[in-house]
């Protein structure tokens, strides 16, 4: 079975082809979202030939999944302090910068946007989170390794809490978060699974 349009890791020239259409449509998406892109167009602007576009790609949707893989690949790696809290403030700081980047920001409204109407940009947007939720927790489990938090705690989903008010924030009042709020944030995940609330036995 040939792969889906935009699955494939090519190198050399095909990279660069794929690095300027990804680029494109990254603009596109943050300048006009998601209702302007069009292959054709992403083609144009990247000075590629629209005929590579639609073989590559397909379509739209196809092209935003190898966007979000993309970003997701080229997302920075978890840090790790010694502390799950400051691990978790270092997540949250990193989720608050993107966000209130002006180019990200806009950009995840967008996808996040499409994703309530169109399916395969849902489906690409969940296995975006899913690799950034599964770099980060490592930090919570070698948390629960070190006593800081109970056995049994879900791992991914505070992880999910940490950044789920950033999200919150800047969807439903259009201002992106601020660093007071990242902290919030990360202390509230904190205290949460401390308290065991993340833990996912039945005899907590």
């Amino acid at each position: 079975m040939p792969p889906e349009p935009g699955t494939v890791r090519p190198g050399g020239r095909t990279a660069r082809v794929r690095a300027a259409v990804l680029r494109a449509a990254g603009d596109v998406l943050a300048e006009q979202g998601f209702g302007r892109l069009d292959l054709a167009d992403i083609a144009r602007r990247a000075e590629v030939g629209k005929t590579t576009v639609y073989r590559r790609w397909g379509s739209v949707p196809g092209l935003v999944a190898d966007l979000l893989a993309d970003m997701a690949e080229q997302s920075l790696p978890r840090t790790e302090t010694g502390s799950v809290l400051g691990d978790l403030k270092a997540n949250a700081s990193l989720v608050q910068r993107t966000l209130a980047d002006p180019r990200q920001g806009a950009l995840f409204r967008a996808i996040i946007a499409a994703a309530t109407c169109d399916a395969r940009t849902a489906q690409a947007l969940g296995r975006f989170y899913e690799v950034r939720v599964a770099e980060w927790a490592p930090c919570v489990e070698q948390g629960v390794a070190r006593g800081e938090l109970p056995p049994e705690t879900d791992a991914a989903a505070v992880v999910r809490a940490v950044s789920a008010p950033l999200y919150y924030t800047l969807l439903t009042t259009g201002t992106p978060p601020d660093p007071a709020a990242a902290d919030r944030a990360a202390r509230a995940a904190f205290a949460a699974a401390a308290a065991g609330v993340y833990v996912t036995t039945e005899d907590r």
